[in-house]
């Protein structure tokens, strides 16, 4: 079968690597439909991230069950399901809290030796833990109206850490929040909170393009200014200060606009990837204001359920974060686009 393959910094290739199938009797075999490109995937691609290579990447993908083990009791062939960016087994005290991700059995798509997903294909171990059905497309083989499948795209991960962001920040109806950052985290997040009933959201990007959708999506300010003339033009807005914050970037600067603008008893909570904050976070500082800190690697396994529902009935539309779609022999050229920014959220049609 086909799969993208990281060779090294900026070394995407597609290559024929051995066929997906069953090797314990819980795992099954999902053909991928759609796939796409995480903005986490880039510090890996641009070498920031450290991991060994070759190796297998993508952990965003939907598709059709082609293959089960023995001990597969709750997924079917021909089902349509979600896979979520990491498995888990679904039993563990973990999996049991709502924190697959911490999951004892656990594991992340693309490594050495899991798949990636990125390919035309995927062992998925612990089905019964991992994958989402999809009742409403069974018997569809994956085909499906595009804007739906875009949707559940967005569900086994970026959709999912935008929602993960708001609840972290405690985000509910009458609130005001800020957002840093207009990546597709970000913007997942700005329609997360507008699905959880913020009042005020404010988002702090510098690319029109992605601020206008984020209006769409429901921001009500925009703030394209970075450092002090950020945190100005947050407080021109809210004057009182920021009382929920959500950093949606992984960097120093952004860490310093959150806890420039975040009041004091107020809450950032972080869903940024933080590989480039190399000085640290400044505790002292937001232990005397007394700063809550909440977020980390989202659950996705666990929000997938109650997010579906609304995907599904129209009233949860991610389908525009998604906007420019690739083969996978194309794969490179995705990566390309998102990582000078042309691109906000490559898809991968298989």
């Amino acid at each position: 079968m086909k799969a993208a393959v990281l060779y090294g910094a900026h070394d995407i290739r597609v290559d024929d690597v051995p066929d997906a199938k069953v090797a314990d009797p819980t795992d099954a075999v999902v053909r991928i439909v759609r796939s796409c490109v995480c903005g986490s995937d880039l510090w890996r691609y641009r070498g920031i991230a450290e991991g060994p290579t070759p190796s297998p990447i993508g952990h965003e993908f939907i598709g059709v069950v082609e293959d089960i083990g023995d001990d597969v009791r709750t997924v079917n062939r021909g089902d349509f399901v979600i896979a979520p960016f990491k498995y888990s087994d679904g039993v563990c005290e973990f999996c049991v809290e709502g924190l697959p991700t911490s999951c004892i059995q656990g594991g992340l798509w693309g490594t050495p030796t899991d798949d990636g997903g990125q390919a035309e294909a995927a062992r998925i171990p612990f089905a019964d833990g991992t994958l989402v059905t999809v009742p409403q497309l069974q018997g569809t083989d994956g085909k499906a109206e595009e804007n739906l499948l875009l949707g559940l795209l967005g569900l086994s991960d970026v959709v999912s850490t935008g929602h993960h962001a708001a609840v972290s920040a405690e985000v509910g109806p009458g609130d005001d929040i800020v957002i840093i950052g207009d990546g597709a985290v970000a913007l997942s997040a700005v329609l997360a909170s507008q699905r959880l009933g913020a009042e005020r959201i404010v988002l702090l990007g510098r690319h029109k393009g992605r601020t206008d959708l984020g209006r769409i999506f429901g921001a009500t300010h925009v703030v394209s200014e970075r450092g002090e003339a950020a945190i100005a033009g947050v407080r021109s807005i809210l004057p009182a200060g920021v009382p929920k914050m959500i950093e949606a970037v992984g960097t120093v600067g952004a860490w310093e606009t959150a806890i420039g603008a975040v009041r004091d008893g107020g809450v950032i909570s972080y869903v940024g990837v933080p590989h480039a904050v190399e000085g640290g976070v400044p505790l002292l500082g937001m232990f005397r204001r007394n700063i809550k800190i909440a977020g980390g690697i989202a659950p996705a396994r666990a929000y997938i359920p109650e997010l579906l529902t609304d995907v599904l009935s129209g009233a949860l539309d991610p389908a525009p974060l998604f906007d420019k779609t690739f083969g996978l022999e194309e794969v490179a050229h995705g990566y390309r686009m998102m990582d000078n920014r042309s691109v906000l959220k490559a898809v991968l049609t298989i």
